[in-house]
C-alpha cells in the first residue's frame, strides 16, 4: 500500500507540474479553463483515495510540542471590525454560521465551548518548508454544523475572514462536508493551553490537521455553507487557489 501511495503521490506532481508549465498557453485558449477545471477534479479524487475520510493525522505527546509556534500569513489584520473586536479583547466577538443551514447563529467562544470541546497536538506544515506541532484546544467543527443543522444538498464549507489580502480582499478559504465533519477539524480557540495569540489567528482559526498551512484560516468572521463557491472570491474555494494554488493540499 506504502509503494502504491508513493507512486500515486508521484504521479499527482508530476502531472501539476505538467500543468502548471503549460498553464499560460492553455489559459489563452477558449478550451483552456475547462480543462484545468478537469485536471483539478483529477487530483481531487486521486487525493480522496490517497486520504480517506477514516484517515487520521498523525497525533503527538506534550513533550513534542514545539517551542516556537511561528505564525504565517497575516500576523495583525487591520482591518476596522477586527480592529474594534481586539480593542475589547474579543469580548463582543460573535461567529456568523449561515448559508445552507436550518438554524443560522451568531456563537461566542463561551457558546462554541458548551457545543463542543476537544484538545488534540497535532503538526502544522507551511507551504514555505517549515513545520511545528501544537496542542489545540477548539471545538469540532462537526459539533457546529450539527447545531445550526445542514442542508443535505450542501457541498462546501466556506470561511470568511477578518484579514485583507488586498484591499477589500478578504482572505477566505474552504472544504468539503467531509473534511468539514472529519473528528480532527476543529475551531480553535486555544493554543499550548492559552487562548490563541493574534499572530496565531486569534479569536478564532480553522485546525484541519491534514493539510497544508494555508487551508488553515484564521481570524475566522463568518462561516458559509454552500453547494457551490462558484460565485465566492474567484470561484476557486480560496484566496491562494484564486491565485494558483491547489484547492485540496492533502499531507
Amino acid at each position: 500500500m506504502t509503494d502504491r501511495r508513493s507512486f500515486l503521490r508521484m504521479a499527482i506532481m508530476s502531472t501539476a507540474s505538467l500543468i502548471v508549465a503549460g498553464c499560460d498557453r492553455i489559459s489563452q485558449n477558449s478550451w483552456g479553463p475547462k480543462v484545468l477545471d478537469k485536471a483539478e477534479g483529477l487530483n481531487r479524487r486521486v487525493q480522496a483515495l490517497l486520504a480517506p475520510s477514516s484517515a487520521m493525522a498523525k497525533e503527538y505527546t506534550e513533550a513534542d510540542i514545539s517551542s516556537v509556534f511561528h505564525p504565517n500569513g497575516t500576523t495583525m489584520p487591520g482591518t476596522p471590525a477586527y480592529q474594534a473586536l481586539l480593542a475589547n479583547q474579543f469580548r463582543d466577538y460573535k461567529l456568523q454560521v449561515d448559508g445552507m443551514v436550518s438554524r443560522p447563529a451568531l456563537l461566542s467562544i463561551d457558546d462554541l465551548k458548551k457545543i463542543d470541546t476537544r484538545t488534540q497536538i497535532t503538526r502544522h506544515d507551511c507551504v514555505e518548508g517549515w513545520s511545528a506541532i501544537g496542542k489545540w484546544q477548539g471545538t469540532l467543527l462537526s459539533a457546529v454544523l450539527d447545531h445550526v443543522g445542514v442542508d443535505p444538498q450542501a457541498r462546501f464549507v466556506v470561511f470568511h475572514c477578518f484579514d485583507d489580502m488586498d484591499v477589500n480582499t478578504p482572505y477566505y478559504e474552504s472544504v468539503d462536508i467531509g473534511e468539514a465533519r472529519h473528528p480532527q477539524t476543529l475551531l480553535a480557540f486555544a493554543l499550548n493551553d492559552k487562548p490563541l495569540p493574534v499572530p496565531n489567528g486569534a479569536p478564532l482559526r480553522l485546525r484541519v490537521g491534514r493539510q497544508l498551512g494555508y487551508k488553515q484560516a484564521k481570524y475566522l468572521s463568518r462561516i458559509e455553507v454552500v453547494k457551490s463557491f462558484n460565485a465566492i472570491g474567484g470561484g476557486k474555494g480560496g484566496y491562494w487557489e484564486d491565485q494558483g494554488y491547489e484547492w485540496y493540499a492533502g499531507i
